[in-house]
């Protein structure tokens, strides 16, 4: 597909983690969403604008980075100071609605998104 991801692994508690994922090339907002184990729903996680505009979910801000790099066509979810409650598949998505001449999305609007990846899975170790 034209969203794949990779990195996912297990960890200790306390460690880090990069996931990466690679797209074909374009401007969208792109996005990072986790499902944890049994949950019916997706959570958003994070959210970068085409303009670099970033957004997070409270429980990950100040210990998870979403940056990408397009020369590459790669987006990454830097992990550090993983939690059990990090435990999940990771999810990435790309979108957006443009207006102003970029591309905006919102980590934790799905609507947001329109192309979604198989997801990697990430345990995180108590």
């Amino acid at each position: 597909g034209p969203l794949v991801e990779s990195g996912g692994a297990s960890v200790e508690s306390g460690g880090s983690l990069t996931l990466s994922c690679t797209y074909t090339p374009s401007r969208y907002c792109m996005g990072w969403f986790r499902q944890a184990p049994g949950a019916d729903r997706v959570e958003g996680v994070a959210g970068l604008d085409s303009d670099g505009t970033t957004s997070y979910a409270d429980s990950v801000k100040g210990r998870f980075t979403i940056s990408q790099d397009n020369a590459k066509s790669t987006l990454y979810l830097q992990m550090n100071s993983l939690k059990p409650e990090d435990t999940g598949r990771y999810i990435c998505a790309a979108g957006g609605f443009y207006t102003g001449g970029v591309y905006h999305c919102k980590y934790n609007r799905r609507e947001h998104f329109g192309t979604w990846g198989q997801g990697t899975q990430v345990t995180v170790l108590s």
